[in-house]
């Protein structure tokens, strides 16, 4: 028997980016909408164009999407004005987005305050609005903003805002706790008030997490009928957040038995993708998330391991293999070798699981974690540690030194500029040469200084374009002589995108190891 569906929509690309600290480029948006393709969202909400230049500049190239469908957010038509001329319902059309998702209010008192027109107004604003979107045929979704304050203030004007929706033709009408004060227990009931005006399976949730409850709001109400939920990655958003996608996933396919876009084949990808927009947004990971923390299925001795030696599942209340984690028995160095195996045969390497250079590959790879070193976000630089064990990677080059000098001096209109200049010395194919490059920044010099180097033996490293580069400091009670990580981000003209990192106490090392294997990766794989 088929299961009963729950589609997923994910608003990290415009929720996400109204968090503190956060400021996706173009760039970052389309990585991440990719990622959330190949884990299996229904829905990504690409941003609100005509809003800012990079959500224009996003919907004016969008990525390529296998599976999601595109979504624009913005607002119903303004007050005064008719949809056929409104700016910002054009600006949507004119996105191309397959879905787009209007907001409106549904809270009398906000009607009155922040628009400052009458009830029946706002209603024709929602219904004509999303006529005009199904009219230009597309899908249309209604974002009830501030539904759960306006249906305990006045519950009739909150529902006949969601007939409104629907009954215009909106595919979706979703249920929006703006304030993020809201509790289960009374989402629930609302919920099950609702189902009897609007058909669940026309209705999707939308929590925040003022009160470390959007998880839990957002299942009460798949439970009370709703059939999508709405999330970001690592519940990433303004305030306190939104909900975590990255929980509600998996507790509806594995605790609530509901089919999601993702399979349960795909779900083994969930610790991926939230460590990966962990590493885009240079933030740690949590260790201690739920799921995909790296402690999430961690045991520190005594009963646990005691009992778990016996029953593998034991103080585990789903396999971690499942999310794409891995058990930790902090007191073990066996810890592991299976998402090792598994990583590897992604590579395309075949390993046994008793193969003596997979304990080797597992010890080294902690020793480089104590020393600072994150994969997750560096699947390059795994790559070539694997394959270097295996001795399946050609020494293509040898780096027999480099040199870094900056300069503080004036140009030729007399203005005072800071250069970096580079000198680099290799063997490449026998041949013992030394290449000099200025650039804007040291990064930039030795870059320049190593591809101009390889380039008369390996022409495609031409190709290559450092996309993005990030430093995060991982002592940084020692000051200067912290230790410091850099990742790397390259890209070539064939659109592949590698990352690979590098650590040291010296910037400048760390920067030229992560440039080491990025270019070495390209090599790799214009060889294979």
């Amino acid at each position: 028997m088929a299961l009963e569906r729950v589609y997923l929509y994910d608003s990290t690309l415009r929720d996400g980016a109204q968090a503190r600290g956060v400021d996706f480029t173009v760039a970052d948006k389309i990585a991440i909408a990719k990622e959330l393709d190949k884990l299996g969202i229904d829905y990504i909400e690409g941003g609100w164009p005509g809003a800012n230049p990079n959500d224009d500049a996003f919907f004016a190239a969008p990525p390529a999407l296998a599976k999601a469908r595109l979504s624009a957010f913005g607002m119903t038509r303004r007050a005064g004005r008719s949809a056929d001329n409104d700016p910002g319902l054009s600006d949507l059309l004119e996105s191309g987005a397959k879905a787009i998702c209007l907001v409106g209010k549904s809270w009398d008192k906000q009607v009155k305050s922040a628009l400052g027109v009458s009830e029946a107004e706002n209603l024709r604003m929602i219904g004509e609005s999303i006529k005009h979107i199904v009219k230009h045929k597309r899908e249309a979704l209604y974002d009830a903003e501030h539904f759960f304050d306006g249906y305990k203030s006045n519950p009739a004007f909150a529902l006949a805002c969601l007939k409104a929706a629907y009954d215009a033709g909106a595919r979706w009408v979703v249920l929006c706790d703006t304030k993020g004060g809201s509790l289960p227990h009374e989402v629930e009931a609302i919920v099950s008030e609702v189902v009897k005006h609007v058909p669940g399976t026309h209705l999707g949730i939308h929590c925040h997490n003022d009160t470390d409850a959007a998880v839990a709001n957002s299942l009460a109400a798949v439970r009370a009928g709703v059939r999508q939920v709405q999330g970001t990655i690592n519940g990433v958003g303004e305030r306190c957040g939104n909900a975590n996608l990255i929980s509600v996933i998996p507790n509806l396919i594995l605790k609530m038995g509901f089919a999601t876009g993702v399979t349960k084949e795909r779900l083994s990808y969930l610790s991926h993708v939230s460590h990966s927009l962990d590493e885009r947004l240079n933030r740690t990971p949590n260790a201690h998330a739920p799921y995909v923390g790296s402690a999430a299925f961690a045991h520190k001795g005594g009963l646990h391991v005691s009992a778990m030696a016996k029953d593998g599942t034991a103080y585990e209340h789903i396999s971690p293999a499942l999310v794409g984690n891995a058990r930790v028995v902090l007191v073990s160095d066996k810890a592991g070798k299976s998402n090792i195996l598994e990583r590897m045969k992604q590579f395309g390497i075949a390993l046994k699981g008793d193969d003596e250079r997979l304990g080797q590959l597992v010890h080294e790879v902690k020793n480089r974690e104590k020393l600072g070193y994150a994969y997750e976000g560096a699947e390059a630089s795994f790559e070539l540690l694997a394959r270097k064990l295996l001795g399946t990677v050609p020494e293509f080059f040898e780096v027999l030194s480099f040199r870094v000098i900056g300069e503080l001096r004036h140009d030729a209109k007399g203005r005072l500029v800071s250069v970096s200049e580079a000198t680099i010395k290799l063997v490449v194919e026998g041949e013992e040469m030394m290449t000099v490059a200025e650039g804007n920044g040291p990064v930039n010099a030795l870059d320049g200084a190593l591809r101009k180097a390889l380039v008369k033996h390996y022409p495609s490293v031409k190709d290559i374009q450092l996309t993005d580069y990030k430093v995060r400091i991982l002592t940084p009670g020692e000051g200067t002589k912290a230790i410091t990580r850099v990742m790397i981000e390259s890209r070539d003209a064939k659109g592949g995108v590698w990352n690979t990192i590098g650590v040291s106490a010296n910037v400048i090392d760390a920067s030229f190891n992560a440039l080491f294997d990025a270019v070495t990766y390209k090599l790799m794989q214009k060889r294979k």
